[in-house]
């Protein structure tokens, strides 16, 4: 991040409180990219946003939303503001968002009662890696399953073989990173990435944040001249 960016932060850092300050840095401590998760063309909103919420509440930065065939909004009564720290990366194909995983390092995990699916307590947790969640009711597309370098499921005991994705996504996302932060694993974001959600989320949290941007830039200006 470049000196200009790290005094933007400073002053505006001065229009929100300490308490907002230091509830920035406590959380952004437990966010992480080491994992990240994909949801194909997920037709039902409230699952979308529900998923969202999970990735806030248990720490993941990042969820990827294909949009091939439905198009998505986040439904903020059930995101619960999730939507405001949380990014969210959008893909009009499936392939588009493998390609970006992969480009990423990701690997790719497809979330499938598949014959080879590793269980849920057995997954490396080492590897950066992209889980794919599918459709509620045809689960992951072929194009998603023939392209995966592994595969997840939950251990399950009763006569019901599946799960709502929602439900399937919490119980796979605490689990991990669970995990990950009683491992020795470096899991956590990088300074600039720290700092680039330090200004985002506080830019978020000001009123007329044009105005008071704009006034920086000037009062900058006024001091180079």
């Amino acid at each position: 991040m470049s000196f200009s960016n790290h005094a933007l932060l400073e002053y505006l850092e001065g229009f929100i409180t300490e308490n907002r300050k230091e509830g920035f840095l406590r959380v952004l401590k437990n966010r992480t990219k080491h994992f990240t998760i994909a949801m194909e063309d997920v037709y039902q909103l409230h699952n979308t946003s529900a998923v969202m919420r999970s990735c806030e509440v248990f720490g993941i930065q990042e969820l990827n939303v294909v949009e091939e065939k439905f198009g998505k909004r986040i439904d903020t009564e059930i995101a619960m503001g999730a939507q405001k720290w949380v990014d969210v990366n959008r893909f009009n194909s499936v392939q588009s968002c493998i390609d970006e995983m992969k480009n990423k390092g990701y690997q790719i995990i497809a979330t499938t009662p598949h014959n080879d699916s590793c269980m849920l307590h057995e997954f490396d947790i080492s590897k950066p890696s992209a889980l794919f969640f599918g459709t509620e009711r045809n689960g992951l597309s072929e194009e998603v399953i023939n392209q995966a370098d592994g595969y997840l499921k939950i251990p399950m005991v009763g006569y019901t073989e599946s799960l709502n994705i929602s439900v399937s996504a919490a119980i796979i996302i605490q689990d991990i990173t669970n995990r990950l932060r009683q491992s020795d694993i470096n899991w956590h974001l990088s300074e600039e990435e720290v700092l680039e959600k330090r200004l985002d989320w506080t830019r978020k949290s000001i009123k007329d944040i044009d105005f008071i941007e704009q006034k920086f830039y000037e009062l900058k200006k006024n001091e180079s001249e």
